[in-house]
């Protein structure tokens, strides 16, 4: 599987949500919090064009988004192939 990295806070339901999917994947996910760590903000805030919501979700250099956009490459049957490492 790809790298999974999501920028989340601590009481964001839609964070909870967006890994709970990921899990039910098998993907592995690395978690970095932004409330408790202002440089993962700033480096969010770049990564993401400056979005400021939680989750923004990445894998490997893909920027996905948010738990919405996670969900709709789920409903478009896009998100298991977006996972898998081709090699």
């Amino acid at each position: 599987m790809k790298d999974v990295v999501l920028y989340t806070t601590n009481f964001c339901p839609y964070c909870v949500k967006a890994k709970r999917l990921l899990e039910k994947k098998g993907a592995e996910y690395e978690e970095l919090r932004i409330d408790i760590n202002s440089e993962m903000r700033e480096k969010m805030l770049a990564k993401s064009n400056g979005r400021k919501t939680v989750p923004q979700i990445f894998i490997d250099d893909y920027h996905v988004g948010g738990c919405d956009e996670l969900y709709d490459l789920e409903r478009d049957e896009k998100l298991d192939s977006l996972l898998m490492d081709e090699s």
